[in-house]
């Protein structure tokens, strides 16, 4: 029997106020069932509570935007009579706990998501964060969260494209794993998960519903972590092969048309799906616990109720449907029953054993949960790093090496060689670049895909740096020659209620949404993971944008390695690099330079339009390391080399690895320097260097630097793999 005399409410972790405030609205007090109920869907990871009110600073209408946030995913037009759908998630504090399934099951989420809106999964991104490769437990979180994503993806037959893999000591206690899905559905048939039709029936269907995951959006995902809690029950568990079955059936139901409405159970179970359904739709449900199908038996109600049991989807079909749907899943060997019914009214009801157990308005729960105003403390400004300050390498070839062969910069081939990026045959660009590149079935219409954030600037300079991640995300796109068209974005952040973090939020948002603007690129789907860290150490502010680019021709891109001898190497952007929160530096000291956001929009553009009619050879992002690393990358991917020369104003260390947003490495023609030239209109341009050779030689007014490609390649190949030794 427990001794724990903490009131139950507290357990739940609902504050002495929402439990007061729960049978005020009701006008009676809460049944045990519902209680638990409230506490999930008024956790901050069902309805984010501390940051709804800053979420409404994001654009999110345009012209091609066909959902917008507030369902499963977003979905934008892309012609042809297609839609893409798209969305990431987090899975942060379940990775920290279990990481290969936490990492399976945030995988399993976000594909559902796709799923709910009707459409056909084609690709997987992951944007990951782990402590230092120093520590046994960064390296053994690292290793087992990428073989769940791995497991998952590969079981299941979606391609994982893309992402980004990051270590600071910052994430040592709060690992961040998100993770991207993108569909595609035929415009006119995107699902809605709003219920409608008084009479129509609920099916349950997928996994069975067990013990798995009760309590993991207010045990797990809305409090600081702590090492001490034993939290593995409310860690999901899961089965890729029936999400697999799951996948084929809910394209099926689709295409024949016997579907009203659809959504997944992910977080808090049957009551969010459930309660979403019926407040989006105005509608009341009446479910029968005793009819869905256990895994376990003598199951409560509210752990029915509540239980996150992996790939299990809710449907809403008309009677004369029912039979229909059921068969159609069993044909699939998917469990599927009728739960209930769409009533009128706005009453979720739940039935067990004869008697109701919740009568509860469903909008409370989806709904009305309290909102909270975070504290808005600004932090001190941070003085620019003083460059006199840093010593100065002595020997810059080291220094250089040195730099490719730090974790978050080197190649990350241990991690996409275990995902399969080939299956479905449509993938274009693979991993390793700036961006994947994703051919649309059946088209040659191509998507552009791509994760990035710019946390160590966030920390700086919040504002500042939200935008420099949308905008690193557009010159990604723009490098594999796709328009920017919209974002999704999962804000990791740590609690908002202490310290600066409220105001750094506020702000990093404030930056996402002006890029975002500026771009034309409107947010439409994302996700808030707070309370991310540990009385230890907190974590950066980490907002990741997921972005999706169009190629008109899919054909139509280049990759980043350098291509032949005697190719030019030209320099477009004017941004000067600087150390400030560089990786150079090792941490987000100083302050790095405010993003030019007009700058940087011409950028991409020009850039954008060089790459699709095939005016450049090849087009490489200057970000992470500097120009060093984009011209080492650049070499090694061509496996040729390159002589260039430099300004001498500026200290050879601060030139070759300082960082600065709005820089672009391209390659051309001798021939086709003077219609690039022209091309680039107001954008700087400047011709640097020229394709050749084994080695990089770079001239920085008086000092010479030469690095051989096969010594770099040493260096950024085998720095993970020899890590995880």
């Amino acid at each position: 029997m427990s001794t724990d005399t903490t009131p139950l409410h507290r357990q739940l972790g609902l504050t002495d106020w929402e439990n007061d405030r729960i049978p005020e609205l009701l006008g009676r007090e809460p049944t045990g069932p519902e209680l638990v109920m409230f506490s999930l869907m008024w956790s901050e990871h069902c309805s984010y509570k501390h940051s709804k009110p800053l979420l409404r600073g994001f654009p999110t209408e345009g012209p091609t935007v066909l959902q917008g946030p507030g369902e499963n995913a977003g979905a934008i037009d892309i012609g042809d009579g297609l839609a893409v759908t798209f969305k990431i998630e987090s899975h942060n504090h379940p990775s920290a706990v279990e990481p290969f399934e936490g990492a399976a099951t945030g995988v399993g989420g976000i594909i559902r998501d796709i799923l709910a809106m009707g459409a056909k999964p084609i690709a997987l991104l992951d944007s990951l964060r782990f402590g230092s490769l120093r520590s046994n437990r960064s390296r053994y979180l690292f290793r087992r969260a990428v073989e769940g994503i791995g497991h998952y993806g590969n079981c299941i037959g979606i391609p994982t494209v893309g992402g980004e893999v990051l270590f600071d000591p910052v994430y040592e206690d709060s690992c961040l794993v998100n993770a991207m899905c993108v569909g595609i559905v035929p415009a006119d048939r995107i699902l809605r998960a709003a219920a409608e039709g008084v009479g129509n029936r609920l099916i349950l269907f997928g996994n069975r519903t067990g013990k798995d995951g009760i309590g993991g959006a207010s045990v797990l995902a809305s409090a600081e972590f702590s090492h001490d809690d034993d939290k593995r029950p409310s860690v999901q568990v899961s089965d890729p092969f029936t999400e697999r079955k799951l996948m084929d059936c809910c394209q099926a139901l689709a295409d024949s048309g016997l579907l009203v409405a659809l959504q997944d159970l992910g977080a808090a179970g049957l009551t969010s799906s459930a309660s979403e359904m019926a407040s989006k739709g105005g509608v009341g449900l009446r479910i029968d616990l005793d009819r869905v199908p256990l895994r376990e038996e003598g199951m409560a109600p509210a752990e029915i109720l509540v239980s996150e049991s992996q790939e299990r989807m809710l449907a809403v079909v008309t009677p004369e449907d029912v039979d229909a749907a059921i068969a159609l899943c069993e044909a699939y060997d998917l469990d599927a029953t009728d739960i209930g019914e769409v009533t009128e009214g706005d009453a979720l009801v739940a039935v067990h054993n004869g008697e109701v157990v919740v009568d509860i308005p469903a909008r409370l729960l989806a709904d009305d949960a309290p909102v909270y105003e975070v504290p808005q403390d600004p932090a001190p400004e941070p003085a620019p790093i003083d460059p006199s300050t840093v010593p100065e390498p002595s020997d810059l070839v080291q220094a250089w090496c040195d730099l490719l062969a730090t974790p978050s910069i080197a190649s990350k081939r241990w991690v996409y060689e275990q995902y399969d990026h080939l299956v479905g045959a449509n993938t274009v660009v693979r991993p390793g670049g700036d961006a994947a590149v994703i051919r649309v079935p059946g088209t040659a219409t191509g998507l552009a895909l791509t994760t990035d954030c710019a946390e160590r600037h966030c920390q700086a300079d919040p504002r500042g740096g939200g935008a420099a991640g949308v905008l690193e995300a557009a010159r990604n796109i723009a490098c594999v020659g796709g328009t920017p068209a919209a974002i999704t974005n999962c804000l990791n952040f740590p609690n908002p209620e202490k310290g600066h973090t409220g105001w750094r939020l506020a702000q990093a948002i404030a930056g996402m949404a002006d890029a975002c603007r500026a771009l034309g690129t409107p947010v439409v789907s994302g996700n808030v993971s707070l309370y991310n860290e540990s009385a230890e150490r907190m974590i950066y502010p980490t907002p990741v944008v997921g972005m999706v680019g169009i190629l008109d021709d899919a054909a139509a891109t280049t990759g980043h390695g350098f291509v032949a001898e005697g190719d030019v190497v030209l320099l477009a952007g004017g941004a000067e690099p600087r150390l400030d929160a560089s990786e150079y530096l090792g941490s987000a000291e100083g302050r790095p330079d405010t993003p030019d956001i007009g700058a940087e929009v011409a950028l991409c553009r020009f850039v954008a339009d060089a790459v699709s009619s095939g005016s450049v050879r090849s087009a490489h992002d200057v970000s992470q390391g500097g120009l060093a690393v984009a011209l080492a990358e650049s070499a090694m991917a061509g496996s040729i080399g390159a002589t260039v020369t430099l300004d001498g104003d500026t200290r050879p260390d601060v030139a070759l690895f300082g960082e600065a947003g709005g820089r672009v490495l391209l390659t051309c023609t001798p021939e086709g320097v003077e219609g690039l030239l022209s091309r680039a209109g107001d954008v700087p341009l400047r011709e640097v260097g020229v394709v050749g050779g084994d080695a990089l030689s770079v001239q920085i007014g008086g000092a010479s630097v030469i690095l051989g490609v096969d010594r770099a390649r040493e260096a950024y190949e085998t720095a993970i793999p020899d890590a995880l030794r």
